[in-house]
Formats: C-alpha cells, sequence, structure tokens
C-alpha cells in the first residue's frame, strides 16, 4: 500500500510537472540546442533528477510519508542534504525544469520553470511552512532558524542533539 501511495503521488506532482507539462510544451516541434547547452542541460536534469529521487526516498525511510502534501512525512526529515537547505526537491524540479529549457533550446519550457519557481516561492512559505510548524513545533522552528529556505549552507546543521 505505501510503494502505491508513492507512485501516485510521484505521478501526481514531479512526473507532471517535469515530464508532462514540458512534453505538452514541447510538441509542436523539439529545437536542438548547441552541444554545451545540451550538456549543461542534461547535467542539470541529473542533478535535479538525484535531489528529487533522494528527497522522495528519504520521505518514504525517515519521513515515513510522501512527497504529497495530502500524505506527508509523520516525521520531520533533517538529515542528508536537508542539512544543508529546507526545500531540495523543489530545488530539484526547477534544475530539471531549467535543464530541460535549455536542452531544448524552449522558451515555452524557461516560462513554465519561471512559474513553476514563483508559485513555490508563494506557497512554501505561506502554506507549507506554517503546516510544518503546527505540526513538529520547535523542532521545525529551530530546523528553519538554521537552514535557508533555498540557497544552501555550506556546512551542514545538526540539531542540538543529533537524530538519525
Amino acid at each position: 500500500m505505501m510503494i502505491l501511495r508513492h507512485i501516485l503521488s510521484i505521478l501526481i506532482l514531479p512526473f507532471t510537472v517535469t515530464v508532462v507539462v514540458p512534453a505538452v510544451l514541447l510538441r509542436n516541434g523539439l529545437s536542438a540546442s548547441s552541444i554545451p547547452a545540451q550538456a549543461i542541460g542534461s547535467g542539470l536534469v541529473l542533478v535535479g533528477l538525484g535531489l528529487v529521487g533522494y528527497t522522495i526516498a528519504s520521505f518514504a525511510s525517515r519521513g515515513r510519508g510522501t512527497l504529497a502534501p495530502w500524505d506527508p512525512p509523520r516525521r520531520l526529515v533533517i538529515t542528508g542534504v536537508y542539512r544543508h537547505v529546507r526545500n531540495p526537491m523543489i530545488s530539484g524540479v526547477i534544475l530539471i525544469l531549467a535543464g530541460e529549457s535549455l536542452a531544448f533550446s524552449s522558451a515555452a519550457v524557461g516560462t513554465w520553470t519561471a512559474v513553476v519557481l514563483i508559485v513555490n516561492a508563494l506557497y512554501i512559505p505561506l502554506v507549507e511552512e506554517p503546516g510544518l510548524a503546527r505540526r513538529f513545533g520547535e523542532e521545525y522552528e529551530a530546523y528553519k532558524a538554521h537552514v535557508p529556505r533555498w540557497v544552501p549552507r555550506l556546512r551542514p546543521w545538526y540539531p542540538t542533539a543529533p537524530r538519525e
């Protein structure tokens, strides 16, 4: 049952945002970018996929939930890359989209990337973070005070009592 919940949340959220919508935007033909742009774009997609995959696995194993707002982790995940930045999943999605835009030389996918970034820049502080504060209380507030939302800190943050 848990695996079905994960598959459903992946298909509805990051797959739709990073595959379905860009495919629709690119349906009228693909434009080839230069070889360097394709290489950089492909690299961004791979890094983004790594971040999204890592966060999904972390939510399942450590958080005991999914990436979906309707089935969130039951435990606060503050290990691994989450010690550097609070929103690595969205960072991964943005990297995937930016890579696709670059690799396919697509202004439409570039615009979609900006839309996804703006929506998340509004949603996260207005909806997600207050919800996390209600669910996880002081533990989340301490985490939020030490780990930035978007720009990763160089050194990992460790709560006073290490948890793993």
